[in-house]
């Protein structure tokens, strides 16, 4: 999912994008006649509303809590001695305040904090860094096990002094949003409780967050992947219908029946409202509003599911037919088939080792190899007859825009970023295609799954969209 704004970055121009695409616009109420027709569709069990109460529940709460203990556990242990190591960092220092919640809240196992607290890691040699929770209690956070002391208040700078640490990481970035917890009175008050000494050593924690972060284990990849599918089946429904009577059901309808779809299992949505919208000859239509479908319509969902602390970024598609209609127009699939191309140079491309942006040109240079063209400015279309490419390939998995390296001008400092072996992204991209059926005007076809990149490259973790789906 691209973001509103885009930054210009040096390998393709970016202006900030039409709201339609991430932000649903205000329903719009339509016509008593037509509420009533729907409403006694649901009644009668032709829309998927009743269909509800039949779908699984979420797991026991306990359950979860060990998945997430387990995960907690094997990022602990194989994921953040690397990430402090290989930046330098000998002691990471994440502050939290009541009701002041760092990023890192979730991924360090929450607990109760007063007026302060402070979850510390130090690497003091061996195969592993030590962990400490100073000001940090609860019952969840010391069942988990994962923490060598959980203390109740206990001097910081004793502790500090005791460990003589040469560079302490604190959450401060001014570009990665999780790195970015630590408030000014926070820094402040903890500027004066360390002395000038120890907070002479302070550095940025950006790239210890960014690779403890980026970096999957195989536990939480099981996780990711559980996401993922559930992400493309409730999108797949949704666009079905199941769901959609063409003339009746409105693009609101369908965003509020996937919001049900999470409640009902305990899950987060990684985007807020899903973006269920209409595309055609003049671009993006209308957004999880109250805009009925009606046959014709090409429809796409893009949108996220949080489980376990994982979160995905999924889109899918569907046409409604026409009357006379057993299969999506030539045109329309034409266009389609030349996205799967896209998604198939970039497969066979991205792997470990370069930074993002090194990556990014690699990827440019082999979609017009393949007959295409980059897209100047996102969404800018010219009427060149070629089909053009936009790709925003970003980091996932820790949120729906991760903080990892990123292949995406809207991440410049994340383009910066080395490409690790288990990191998840977003593989994504946008492809137009001039449509005869158009009067030449261009299919805009979005892809996007998620995915892990390892040596022998991107590898799916669930069935990605292979077809447009179709609405009778």
């Amino acid at each position: 999912m691209f973001p509103p704004l885009f930054f210009v970055g040096e390998c393709c121009g970016i202006r900030p994008r039409n709201d339609f695409e991430r932000v649903p616009n205000p329903p719009n109420m339509d016509s008593l006649a037509v509420r009533w027709t729907r409403n006694a569709l649901i009644a009668c069990g032709v829309l998927a509303a009743g269909t509800l109460s039949a779908q699984p529940a979420a797991e026991p709460a306990k359950v979860r809590w060990e998945r997430q203990c387990q995960i907690r556990r094997d990022k602990f242990d194989r994921i953040l001695p690397s990430a402090m190591r290989d930046n330098g960092v000998d002691m990471w220092l994440v502050m939290q305040k009541e009701n002041q919640f760092d990023p890192m809240y979730e991924d360090l196992g929450r607990g109760y904090v007063g007026s302060v607290g402070y979850y510390i890691f130090t690497d003091r040699g061996g195969d592993r860094i030590e962990r400490v929770a100073i000001g940090a209690s609860g019952g969840l956070l010391e069942g988990c096990n994962v923490y060598d002391q959980v203390r109740g208040f206990a001097p910081l700078k004793a502790f500090i002094a005791e460990r003589n640490p040469k560079r302490i990481a604190v959450n401060m970035s001014e570009e990665v949003g999780a790195a970015d917890g630590l408030s000014k009175t926070s820094y402040d008050r903890l500027v004066k409780e360390i002395g000038p000494d120890f907070a002479s050593r302070i550095v940025s924690a950006e790239k210890v967050v960014s690779d403890f972060r980026s970096g999957f284990t195989v536990s939480q990849l099981v996780a990711f992947g559980e996401a993922g599918e559930i992400s493309r089946r409730i999108a797949e429904r949704a666009l079905s219908n199941e769901v959609v009577v063409p003339g009746v059901t409105t693009l609101e309808d369908v965003a509020w029946w996937m919001m049900d779809q999470l409640q009902q299992r305990g899950l987060g949505s990684s985007f807020d409202m899903p973006s269920v919208y209409i595309t055609g000859p003049k671009g993006i239509e209308a957004t999880s509003n109250g805009r009925i479908i009606q046959r014709g319509d090409l429809l796409i969902i893009d949108w996220g599911v949080g489980y376990l602390n994982t979160w995905t970024d999924v889109k899918r598609m569907s046409y409604v037919l026409k009357a006379g209609e057993t299969a999506v127009p030539k045109g329309i699939q034409t266009a389609f088939d030349n996205a799967l191309k896209v998604r198939d140079i970039i497969r066979r491309t991205i792997r470990p080792g370069p930074t993002a942006a090194t990556m990014m040109e690699q990827l440019r240079g082999e979609i017009v190899k393949g007959g295409f063209r980059m897209q100047g400015t996102f969404n800018e279309v010219t009427n060149d007859g070629q089909v053009e490419v936009m790709i925003g390939c970003h980091s996932v998995g820790d949120r729906g825009h991760g903080s990892g390296p990123s292949i995406a001008a809207f991440n410049p400092r994340q383009m910066t970023f080395n490409i690790k072996p288990f990191n998840p992204f977003s593989i994504e991209l946008f492809a137009w295609t001039p449509n005869p059926e158009w009067g030449g005007a261009k299919v805009r076809i979005p892809l996007e799954d998620d995915a892990i990149v390892t040596e022998r490259g991107v590898e799916w973790l669930y069935p990605v969209n292979q077809r447009i789906g179709l609405i009778k």
